[in-house]
């Protein structure tokens, strides 16, 4: 799950109006955290967030698809961004701030 400084700089950009992000190197890769809850995730070069049944339309419908890990290709809900949508720092707040409300909500 590899990523390269640049892709950490520039999601950090574009998240840099949400409150409260940290982040922190995991399995070769990047979490994003809000609180201590992780909404995201950097792996292969791939920007992903936190995805449940409240904004799964959004990336079902731009055909996106949720990551998988291990040779049995399970799947985690963490799904790859749109380019268009990463590349627009207010749509991506939108979309990274209904991945926080997930993850606050998923936390047991």
């Amino acid at each position: 799950m590899a990523y390269s400084e640049s892709d950490l700089n520039f999601i950090l950009d574009q998240l840099s109006g949400i409150p409260e992000i940290s982040h922190k190197r995991m399995f070769g890769g990047i979490g994003f955290f809000h609180q201590d809850r992780m909404f995201g995730m950097i792996g292969g070069g791939t920007f992903r967030l936190k995805v449940d049944e409240s904004n799964l339309a959004d990336y079902k419908t731009r055909g996106m698809t949720p990551f998988t890990m291990g040779s049995q290709g399970k799947e985690l809900p963490y799904w790859e961004v749109p380019l268009d949508v990463l590349e627009d720092r207010s749509l991506l707040t939108e979309w990274a701030m209904k991945s926080v409300a997930v993850a606050h909500k998923s936390k047991k």
